[in-house]
């Protein structure tokens, strides 16, 4: 294994656990919520963190680039790129709902090596380095080995998105077909894939900086992730992520 993978993740493992526990401090007062052009949500904390995690890693790694939800994309000139989405569950951060998590993704030209997702309230952190496996703190995490729909636990964000892409059916023609329904949404149903408690995590209306760090996680854990035409890929809004064994299936149900 490359040591330049290897520093840069530790480093994003540590810089992700400051600017977490940073946004942290922030959660547990009261604050203000502004709107970007999207109308997405926007706190102080979403661009403390973000802003704690560019200054840590510039210091390190100066020729290293950048892709973050609060502060756009930087070009490097290594080959590395960080993708930062400083709180993932930004509605769930407003809401106090405790789901919420720091997301480090790091990319060496173009493909996600490594991935990060720490949930400061409850102190645990899904890692992990490609070819060194997934973790969770320092559990070896694996999917699982369900190979039939009918005995599958499904997560997903909310039906809104599904409806909004016209895309309700095929998701309802999913659903009807799997053992059980859980709206894990965010990054949270993506490591419950990756730890093998949860078969699928379906998702629409992504950013690279929501799945970035997930990917690596997931795909380490021995899964398969991809957007709903079977494309390895962060930069499409819709994305997969299974257990592997049944990915080709659920992929065959969102083409009809």
């Amino acid at each position: 294994m490359q040591a330049d993978w290897r520093n840069r993740y530790d480093l994003a493992v540590s810089a992700a656990h400051k600017a977490g526990d940073l946004a942290r401090t922030y959660y547990e007062t009261t604050f203000a919520v502004e709107h970007k052009a999207d109308n997405s949500p926007v706190t102080i904390a979403d661009q403390s963190a973000e802003r704690l995690i560019r200054e840590t890693v510039s210091a390190a790694f100066p020729q290293d680039g950048f892709l973050g939800e609060e502060y756009g994309n930087q070009p490097g000139t290594s080959g590395f790129r960080w993708i930062i989405d400083p709180i993932d569950g930004t509605k769930s951060f407003i809401r106090h709902v405790p789901i919420w998590a720091t997301l480090i993704g790091l990319e060496y030209r173009g493909e996600q090596i490594a991935g990060v997702a720490y949930i400061p309230v409850f102190g645990m952190t899904y890692r992990a380095l490609r070819g060194d496996g997934a973790y969770h703190n320092e559990r070896r995490i694996r999917v699982s080995d369900v190979d039939t729909l009918t005995e599958s636990s499904l997560c997903y964000s909310s039906m809104g998105w599904f409806t909004r892409a016209g895309r309700e059916a095929a998701f309802h023609d999913l659903y009807k077909k799997t053992k059980r329904q859980r709206g894990h949404g965010d990054f949270y149903g993506f490591v419950l894939v990756a730890e093998g408690a949860a078969d699928i995590m379906i998702e629409h209306g992504v950013n690279p900086w929501d799945v970035a760090a997930t990917k690596a996680i997931v795909e380490e854990a021995g899964g398969s992730f991809t957007d709903w035409t079977g494309t390895p890929t962060i930069h499409t809004p819709d994305v997969l992520a299974t257990n592997g064994k049944l990915h080709a299936e659920v992929l065959a149900i969102l083409a009809k």
